[in-house]
Order: structure tokens, then C-alpha cells, then sequence
């Protein structure tokens, strides 16, 4: 299980997250949904290391690791696809999914990562050789899902993975999404603005609100709750939620 115990953190002076609980447990997908601003970014790069936490606890498989480096966490199952995908636009599809393993450390008898990951992926197969600079949004995207895949992680954090897509690239990305939990035995943090995909994916939901979770449970009973329904699900009423201050 990865779990975050009264989390507190943020960025210079200005603490975003204030004592955040969440759990996360092997093969299944979890969802943070919130406003802009809310401190659901600021919550998964706290989880990877790329952000220190100012108190409370990290926990990764009974292991502490809130003192830990963001490489340290990855070594250990803990990896990250950072919102904008951030590929090696001048190295192919391969290249780049191979780098995944290369990072946490590759064996020589392990086989290439592209070809273990050629049926969740079908791009592998049919661009694998393309500069990943030249692919689509959609296709960028997963090819960033495959990269991290390829460290073989027990937990991935996904932070914002449909921006900047199309309807339809959506659609695709979630499918390919589910494909993951089918496939392999990772958990999944689901970070995203857009509830509605994202509670029908869930097992489970935390909402965020102003670096608090406001509201939590099954993806279920979370879409179901009046206030999520009127916030963020076009429910009778609605009114876009404040957004708070913005986390950068």
C-alpha cells in the first residue's frame, strides 16, 4: 500500500497541502478530483519526491519514505507521468520506452520493455521507430504511460494525463488506462480535472478542496454526493467550485 499520513506541503513559503490521508493499494485505481488550484498536482509530485514534504508521513510498502529522493521512490515502485508527458522528442518510440527501465535500473536479461508492453500499446508496434517529437498529443501520451510502465512499477501516478486532448484521444487514453489495470498488478493514482471520466474509471475517489480532502469512498457513492453533483457533474444548481488559491 502507499499511504500519505497528514501530508503538508507546497512550494517556497506557501504550504498548499494541509495534512492530507490517502491510500492507495495494489490493482487499483484511485481518483483526486478537484478545481484548478486545488493542490491535486501539488499532492502526486509530494507522493513521487519532486516535492519535500514539510511534515507528516510517506509510506510505501511499510517503508517510510518522505526523506527519500524522487529517484530513491522510483527505484523502489513509486513512478510518476508528469502532466505534459516531457518525452526526448529526438529519440524514438523505442528509445524512449526503453529509457523507463534504463532509469530504475536495468538488468541484462531482462528483454526490451517496448516489446513486453507491444499489447497494451499498440503504437509500439506501428511507430516504434518514429521520433517521438512527431507523434499527436494522444500518441505522446502513451507513449509517456509506456516509458513509466517500463520501470516496472507497483504504483503509478498519473498527474493531469488528459490535457490538452481531444474528446476522442480521451476517450482513448482511459481505455488504454483500464487496459493497464487488466494487464499488470499496479495501482494507479489517478489525478484529473475531468470527474466525470474519471469516478466511471475509479475503484475509489478522494476530492480535494483548497489542499484538503473534503470528501472521500467508493467512485460510486463520491459521484453520487450532491455536492460533487452540483460542482463538477452538471448537477441541478451546479456552480463551478472555487478554485482557491493556485498551486503553481
Amino acid at each position: 500500500m502507499l499511504e500519505a499520513r497528514d501530508v503538508v506541503s507546497g512550494y517556497g513559503s506557501v504550504s498548499v497541502l494541509h495534512g492530507v490521508d490517502l491510500e492507495l493499494d495494489r490493482e487499483e485505481i484511485v481518483a483526486v478530483v478537484g478545481a484548478n488550484g486545488a493542490g491535486k498536482s501539488t499532492l502526486a509530485r509530494t507522493l513521487a519526491g519532486l516535492l519535500p514534504l514539510r511534515s507528516g508521513n510517506i509510506i510505501l510498502d511499510d517503508t517510510q519514505v518522505g526523506a527519500s529522493s524522487s529517484h530513491s521512490r522510483a527505484r523502489h515502485g513509486l513512478i510518476m507521468v508528469p502532466e505534459g508527458r516531457r518525452l526526448f522528442a529526438g529519440l524514438t518510440v523505442r528509445e524512449n520506452i526503453n529509457l523507463g527501465r534504463s532509469a530504475v535500473g536495468k538488468r541484462g536479461s531482462d528483454p526490451e520493455p517496448a516489446d513486453v508492453l507491444g499489447d497494451i500499446f499498440p503504437i509500439i508496434k506501428e511507430r516504434e521507430n518514429q521520433r517521438a517529437g512527431l507523434l499527436s498529443g494522444g500518441e505522446q501520451q502513451q507513449v509517456a504511460l509506456a516509458r513509466a510502465l517500463a520501470g516496472r512499477p507497483r504504483y503509478l501516478l498519473l498527474d493531469e494525463p488528459s490535457l490538452g486532448l481531444s474528446p476522442a484521444l480521451t476517450t482513448q487514453l482511459f481505455e488504454t488506462i483500464a487496459r493497464i489495470r487488466e494487464h499488470l498488478p499496479v495501482g494507479i493514482l489517478l489525478v484529473e480535472q475531468m470527474v466525470d471520466r474519471a469516478l466511471a474509471l475509479a475503484d475509489r475517489a478522494y476530492v480535494v478542496e483548497r489542499g484538503r480532502v473534503v470528501l472521500s469512498g467508493t467512485a460510486a457513492d463520491v459521484a453520487a454526493s450532491p455536492e460533487v453533483q452540483r460542482a463538477y457533474l452538471g448537477g441541478a444548481g451546479s456552480a463551478p467550485a472555487s478554485d482557491g488559491p493556485a498551486a503553481p
